[in-house]
């Protein structure tokens, strides 16, 4: 597969797995961020500029914990309008790799 259509797919289902990987729990961006990489391979810029879209769209809030480590950490969490948008994702998601499995394997 070359790395245009790779980097299209990626990006279609980078805010459905943000989303996925928040409903599971608040997190900090580069969390999210190592999440992915591990996941899907995306890279770490990425992920900054979608946070800040997710926010203004109203989809995440955000909050600061303190660190030992350093400054504090800002943690993203769901909304409601974000969890909404998560449930209609997946279901979205669900139908339309459904309909792709199906013209790639046949019919189950």
């Amino acid at each position: 597969m070359s790395e245009a259509i790779q980097a299209q797919l990626k990006r279609g289902v980078l805010e459905l797995c943000v989303l996925a990987l928040l409903s599971r729990g608040d997190a900090y961006a580069y969390e999210i961020a190592s999440r992915l990489a591990k996941g899907i391979d995306m890279g770490e810029g990425t992920i900054y500029p979608l946070m800040r879209r997710m926010q203004s769209d109203g989809l995440v809030d955000t909050y600061l914990v303190e660190s030992s480590s350093g400054p504090p950490r800002k943690y993203y969490k769901l909304t409601t309008s974000g969890q909404a948008s998560f449930a209609a994702q997946k279901d979205e998601w669900t139908a339309f790799s459904k309909a792709v499995d199906e013209i790639l394997w046949g019919p189950k």
